[in-house]
């Protein structure tokens, strides 16, 4: 008990202490995004879950296999059989059953068949694109929030509720284009229930734990977790010596 109301203070702490920094405005999100579609690349010649799946839809509708690695790691870890408690389901997390009707998809268990789901959100995706006239920025949070309350004027800001989850992807981008686009083996530090307070604490706790990668993921039922993901038993044991002072046990 100790130990947890310890991290749990930490965590608060944390979060609070740099909050202004946790997520980058909406232009360098903008500027990021622009960079990466003008010199997309690819992601390294790593494994990554159901690969037949995402490399098809990326040739189908033009869009480049590492944003969509990115969209289905932030939005369900690669966990085919992933549910929402907002009725959003498998690796691209498509809302059933309207966002799956409007799709062409007719039945819920279609949604769990990893190349059916990949293909339907890449096409969600490239529809939403073309939407905002090539603005990804604003494309993935209409892709999170809805197209029905994210304006296509670019001079209107977009809803705060919306204007993180392109920050969220774009962190996932950077794994992917790392070449760790299939996650691997880790422990749950903390669960928060805003996002800012996620990316503040990985912001905030990551230079402590140098190579050791520190992420943030959003859960099925809305809230978000802060994951340490040692390499190897090396880093396991460093995470450890570095973690337990703060009340972290991994």
């Amino acid at each position: 008990m100790h130990n947890l109301l310890k991290s749990h203070l930490f965590a608060l702490t944390l979060s609070v202490a740099c909050l202004a920094a946790a997520a980058p405005r909406d232009e360098v999100v903008e500027q990021r995004w622009d960079a990466f579609m003008s010199n997309p690349g690819g992601p390294p010649d790593s494994s990554y879950p159901f690969r037949e799946c995402f490399r098809q839809a990326a040739k189908e509708t033009g869009l480049p296999l590492a944003l969509l690695l990115a969209v289905a790691r932030g939005e369900s870890n690669f966990d085919h059989r992933a549910r929402s408690s907002a009725g959003a389901l498998g690796l691209m997390q498509i809302l059933w059953p309207g966002t799956a009707r409007h799709l062409g998809i007719d039945r819920r268990e279609a949604l769990f068949d990893p190349c059916t789901n990949v293909a339907a959100g890449a096409r969600y995706l490239n529809e939403l694109l073309g939407r905002y006239q090539g603005d990804l920025h604003r494309a993935l949070a209409a892709y999170n929030y809805g197209p029905g309350r994210v304006s296509t004027d670019p001079s209107r800001p977009l809803p705060r509720q919306a204007s993180w989850y392109s920050g969220y992807i774009q962190g996932h981008l950077q794994r992917v284009l790392q070449g760790s686009a299939g996650g691997g083996r880790g422990w749950v530090l903390i669960r928060f229930e805003r996002p800012y307070r996620a990316a503040a604490f990985v912001d905030r706790l990551q230079p402590l734990l140098g190579e050791i990668p520190l992420e943030w993921f959003r859960r099925p039922d809305g809230r978000f977790e802060v994951v340490v993901r040692p390499g190897d038993e090396a880093q396991t044991r460093r995470a450890r010596r570095i973690l337990l002072p703060y009340g972290f046990e991994i």
